[in-house]
């Protein structure tokens, strides 16, 4: 019996069977400017010969799955022929979802792996518990960890203590990916180059060029200073889809700092955007979403803690999710949270080799468990019980 694991998350799937490798798809829809009528799904986007004004169609909104249309064509396309070749009649699936999700999401769910596509058997979970299995199966000697899941549409900060997830001290921070990026392209347009449409680019832009600053207003005395003196200006050179199929970032020693830049490039000169873009992780009130940053979320979470756990979850803050991936993120969240938290309490910060696959390599580590076959909910079951079973099993 094989086990699909798919992490499906808001931007990305991580999809694989349990005993091959994780790809990382794209979970959405796209249309283009030129070819307004073909709609290129998931990993089709590499076909598409201008992707210059992209469209997304995503099944999420606001971190929850609404968009049922699109997401069934996504998973037809990677349960088909093309992709994985999935065996319904002979294949088990571990399925991630939100945390909180919606009962009627929920409902939906079920009803179209075991109705529609006729899995084996199934089991949906958090992805931060797939997260966690991983650390705790790598570190047997720890109890407690501490999960932060900076995703597409949220950061999810989420304690977990032998495996449960402790659900009185769980915070949700509403910036994500795509806020990042909707706050560059409103900088960008508004400063230089009008690219509201191009979402796609400038997605690209922020995951090449932005970086999290250790000493926030050191660097904006930096970004203030002219020509070469300024060590936080960057260029980059946006795509033409001709001759220049991705952007890039210009080496420092080709940078024009007076007069005209080279004929034939567009280029996107960047300073404080730079850092200033990552830092609303950090600070969600700069663009005026009242919430805590990160590391004041997290230490507040593990306040709500009983007091012997705590110094627990302050050693083992476990970072995943697409936005750790900004250079110096890791060494911020430590150096915020060494700051807020008393001197007698260690404080470690991991970031692992690949924090965007790190849940799902967590599913692939459920899946070999001898337990594995008591957390699913089988067909039978489902068709005998109904939605009712899988609330039961299941702990969302």
């Amino acid at each position: 019996m094989a086990t699909l694991v798919l992490d499906n998350g808001a931007y990305n799937a991580k999809i694989g069977y349990s005993h091959g490798e994780v790809s990382v798809i794209p979970n959405c829809q796209f249309r283009t400017k030129t070819a307004r009528l073909k709609t290129f799904t998931a990993n089709q986007i590499d076909e598409i010969k201008d992707p210059s004004g992209l469209f997304y169609i995503l099944p999420f909104q606001k971190g929850y799955l609404v968009n049922w249309d699109v997401q069934r064509q996504v998973w037809d396309h990677l349960f088909g022929k093309e992709m994985f070749q999935v065996d319904f009649g002979d294949s088990n699936i571990i399925i991630t979802e939100p945390y909180f999700n919606f009962s009627s999401i929920q409902e939906s769910m079920n009803e179209i792996l075991f109705e529609e596509y006729q899995f084996q058997a199934a089991l949906r979970v958090n992805c931060g518990a797939l997260s966690a299995h991983k650390y705790f199966h790598d570190n047997p000697s720890e109890l407690c960890c501490i999960i932060v899941d900076s995703g597409y549409s949220f950061t999810h900060i989420v304690p977990y203590c032998r495996s449960k997830k402790k659900n009185e001290s769980i915070i949700r921070i509403n910036v994500g990916g795509k806020v990042l990026t909707n706050h560059l392209k409103e900088i960008i347009s508004y400063r230089q180059l009008h690219v509201m449409d191009e979402t796609h680019v400038i997605n690209q832009v922020k995951e090449d060029v932005c970086y999290v600053s250790t000493d926030f207003l050191k660097d904006m005395e930096i970004a203030k200073l002219k020509g070469e003196e300024n060590t936080v200006m960057a260029d980059y050179v946006l795509p033409d889809f001709s001759t220049i199929k991705k952007g890039f970032c210009k080496p420092r020693e080709e940078m024009v700092f007076s007069g005209k830049p080279t004929a034939g490039e567009q280029i996107l000169r960047l300073t404080n955007e730079r850092f200033a873009v990552p830092e609303i992780l950090f600070h969600p009130s700069d663009i005026g979403i009242q919430e805590m940053g990160i590391p004041e979320a997290v230490v507040h979470s593990i306040h709500n803690l009983p007091e012997e756990m705590q110094p627990h979850f302050f050693k083992n803050i476990v970072l995943t999710g697409g936005n750790t991936l900004f250079p110096g993120f890791r060494e911020r969240v430590y150096s915020e949270v060494r700051q807020l938290t008393p001197t007698d309490f260690d404080v470690a910060v991991i970031l692992p080799e690949n924090p965007i696959t790190y849940s799902w390599e967590g599913g692939k580590l459920i899946s070999e468990n001898d337990d594995f076959e008591d957390m699913v909910v089988t067909r039978d079951e489902y068709e005998e019980n109904g939605h009712a079973i899988c609330e039961e099993k299941f702990d969302i």
